[in-house]
C-alpha cells in the first residue's frame, strides 16, 4: 500500500506516519515529489488495520497496491530514476548508448573498439568477461583477464564500462573492475545472484529473460531493490517466440509498457533481439521512437571473425551510421545525444 501525505504536509505528520508503519515492524519507504510525499509501506499491511491511517493528520488517501512488486512500481516511485553509472546518467534527459564485442577476446580488440564506439558516440562499454553460451566447448571468456582490459579501456577513454556477472566470484571480480554489473537473460530468475549483485550497491542491468513475462521481469528488479541497491536499469532483448526468422522477437511494447508500471530506465537490445546485423538499426530506431532510455549495440572490429556473437554485431563504419541516424530522431524525442 502507499499513503499519499497532502500538499505541503508538515514533516511532523511525515514523521509520525513514518513511526507508526515502523512501529509495527514494517518498512517505510519514501518518495519526496515537488508537490506530495509518498509513503510506500511494505510488509504485512493488515498489522495497519487498527491504526486508521486515512484520518490521521496530513494524509490525502491511502492506494493499495495490487501488484507483487512494490519497490520497482511506479505508484511507490511516480517520478523516473535516473541512474548513475561512473560518470554518465540512464534515465534523464541524455539518450545513451552501450557498446562493444560480445566477448573480449584481446587487449588490443578491446582498446580498438573502445575509441571507436567512443569516437561515434557510445558513453558505455560494454563486452563479455563470463560468457554463459548454450553450448560447453563454446568460447566462455577471458574472466579476470577480461575485466583488467576492461578497466584499461575506461582508464584510456573515460568510457564507463559494463560486463555481464554470471556466479557470486564473478561479482567479487566484476566489482573490483567496472562501473555497473550486467545480469543476462538466463539469469534473470537466478534469484540468489540478483540478491549478492544488489548488495554491491553498483548499478544493475537486468536483462528480460528468454520467456518472461513483464511481471517476472519486474519482480526479478525487486530482488536487486530489496537489497538497498534502487540503481537498477532494464533491457528488453527479445524474447522467444515461434519465430524463426529472427533469434528473438523484440518486444518493442515492453517500452511504454514499463514507462506505465515502474520508474526505472529502460534501454533495448536490438543486437540479441534480432541475430542479424541488418536489421540492427531498425530495431534501434524503433526504440528510440517509443521512449526507450538508451541502446547496447554490438560492435566487433571484424565481426566475421568474432569468437562470440559475430552475424550481429556491426563494424566500426555500422555502428557510426546507426549513431548518426539516431541522433536527430533521439532529439525529436527530446532526449540529448
Amino acid at each position: 500500500m502507499i499513503i499519499v501525505m497532502k500538499p505541503n504536509a508538515k514533516k511532523e505528520s511525515i514523521r509520525n506516519i513514518i513511526q507508526i508503519i515502523e512501529g509495527k515492524g514494517l518498512t517505510a519507504h519514501i518518495s519526496d515529489g515537488k508537490e506530495v510525499t509518498i509513503i510506500g509501506v511494505v510488509g504485512d499491511k493488515t498489522k495497519l488495520q487498527d491504526q486508521n491511517l486515512e484520518i490521521s493528520e496530513d494524509v490525502d488517501k491511502i492506494v493499495p497496491v495490487t501488484e507483487s512488486y512494490k519497490l520497482a512500481n511506479k505508484k511507490f516511485h511516480p517520478q523516473p530514476s535516473v541512474i548513475k553509472v561512473g560518470n554518465v546518467t540512464i534515465g534523464g534527459e541524455e539518450f545513451v548508448i552501450m557498446s562493444g564485442p560480445c566477448a573480449v577476446e584481446s587487449r588490443e580488440q578491446l582498446l580498438e573498439t573502445a575509441h571507436a564506439i567512443k569516437k561515434a558516440g557510445a558513453r558505455i562499454l560494454r563486452g563479455g568477461a563470463y560468457k554463459p553460451r548454450t553450448s560447453p566447448y563454446a568460447f566462455q571468456g577471458l574472466e579476470e583477464e577480461g575485466l583488467r582490459f576492461m578497466k584499461e579501456a575506461r582508464e584510456e577513454t573515460g568510457l564507463a564500462v559494463v560486463c555481464e556477472v554470471t556466479s557470486l566470484a564473478a561479482i567479487e571480480s566484476a566489482v573490483k573492475y567496472v562501473d555497473m554489473l550486467q545480469i543476462g537473460a538466463r539469469n534473470m530468475q537466478n534469484f540468489y545472484l540478483l540478491k549478492e549483485a544488489g548488495k554491491t550497491g553498483l548499478p544493475v542491468l537486468l536483462k528480460r529473460g528468454l520467456s518472461a513475462t513483464i511481471d517476472e521481469w519486474l519482480n526479478a528488479s525487486e530482488y536487486i531493490i530489496a537489497e538497498g541497491n534502487p540503481n537498477v536499469v532494464l533491457c528488453e532483448r527479445g524474447i522467444r517466440t515461434f519465430e524463426t526468422a529472427t533469434r528473438n522477437t523484440l518486444d518493442i511494447s515492453a517500452v511504454p509498457v514499463i514507462k506505465d508500471k515502474s520508474h526505472l530506465p529502460i534501454i533495448v537490445d536490438p543486437s540479441h533481439a534480432t541475430g542479424v546485423r541488418k536489421y540492427v538499426k531498425s530495431l534501434a530506431m524503433g526504440a528510440v521512437a517509443v521512449g526507450a532510455d538508451g541502446l547496447m549495440i554490438e560492435t566487433h572490429p571484424d565481426p566475421a571473425h568474432a569468437l562470440s556473437d559475430g552475424p550481429q554485431s556491426l563494424t566500426f563504419p555500422q555502428f557510426e551510421e546507426l549513431c548518426a541516424g539516431i541522433r536527430p530522431l533521439a532529439e525529436l524525442m527530446g532526449k540529448k545525444f
